[in-house]
């Protein structure tokens, strides 16, 4: 899943990069072109490359991408599903890679070391933008697209509680406290921006026998069968409609934000800026929901990402098979 905690020290880091096959990687062979993006194949001559992380969602962004790239012209190599945040966008920042679609509260908070996020999605994204541009790399405006952190409730058990926001679960949690029960990550059961500050922010005291820790990717089933009333997911996680799941509203605003953004090696966009406007109808597409659904065809129905990818640029009439 995606790494939100400090960065790693510069020996590891350097251990991970050498590792992990940056000068590997496969070229984009599919027989497409423009649809409504790509007209007139602007990177007609461009050789780029794409990476990015190794989560299905962020995957088939990657796709996403290098499909349009290779659309509107460009030769194409792919790198992506690289381990890590880390090792993908420093591929960018080196410039061993040419692009990949970040998130801005990754950003914010692992990658230029802030403690607090910043509510206003826009003055976030801003923010990142502003400051990351002084190590080589451009943000391109983001998606509606927001991969946080979220509580989710079986929809059975939920006909009960009529839970719509963490604030009626801590009021149910001061009514009831033996009904509360959560199925958590351990790293979010101890985290200030996990389950320790969202319990301050929104009031609860839950105890320990109450909070249950476990893999990520158990928690999804522990709560549809009822072994936790709620769990910890993701919010564009495709096994939350799979699985009946109501998604509970972060009605503070604790968690931060972590909207879906085209990050770019700044020496590539100078060269080729046509970049920005083939992505920017992409993104403007990019929904908390449709992401669902996307990675759902991926984690639920076990589709390859890159024909999730086309399929879905097709589909939209952004390209066109050739």
């Amino acid at each position: 899943m995606r790494v939100r905690t400090g960065l790693a020290s510069a020996a590891a880091l350097a251990l991970l990069l050498t590792g992990c096959g940056l000068k590997s990687g496969s070229p984009l062979v599919d027989e497409v072109e423009p649809g409504s993006v790509g007209q007139g194949q602007p990177l007609k001559g461009a050789s780029l490359t794409v990476t990015s992380k190794n989560f299905s969602e962020n995957i088939v962004l990657g796709q996403i991408m290098g499909l349009v790239f290779k659309a509107a012209g460009a030769e194409v190599l792919d790198r992506t599903n690289l381990p890590g945040s880390i090792s993908a966008r420093e591929a960018v920042v080196k410039g061993d890679a040419d692009a990949l679609y970040d998130y801005t509260g990754t950003a914010w908070i692992t990658y230029l070391g802030h403690a607090e996020p910043i509510v206003d999605p826009q003055k976030q994204w801003k923010a990142v933008r502003d400051e990351d541009i002084g190590n080589g790399v451009t943000w391109l405006p983001p998606a509606t697209l927001d991969n946080t952190y979220a509580l989710a409730i079986s929809k059975k058990n939920n006909a009960k509680y009529k839970l719509k926001t963490l604030s009626d679960v801590a009021a149910l949690a001061k009514k009831d406290p033996k009904a509360v029960t959560v199925c958590v990550e351990n790293e979010f059961a101890s985290r200030d921006d996990g389950l320790p500050g969202m319990q301050k922010k929104y009031g609860m005291k839950l105890p320990a026998s109450s909070i249950k820790k476990m893999d990520a990717g158990i928690i999804y089933t522990q709560v549809k069968s009822d072994s936790c009333l709620l769990g910890e997911v993701y919010t564009t996680d495709g096994r939350i409609k799979a699985m009946n799941l109501d998604v509970l509203e972060d009605d503070r605003q604790f968690f931060p934000n972590y909207n879906a953004a085209p990050l770019i090696h700044t020496a590539t966009l100078d060269k080729y800026p046509e970049i920005a406007e083939l992505l920017a109808p992409i993104t403007k597409k990019l929904t908390t929901q449709l992401a669902q659904e996307l990675n759902s065809k991926v984690d639920v129905d076990g589709q390859d990402p890159h024909e999730v990818a086309k399929d879905w640029l097709v589909k939209e009439g952004f390209i066109k098979e050739g």
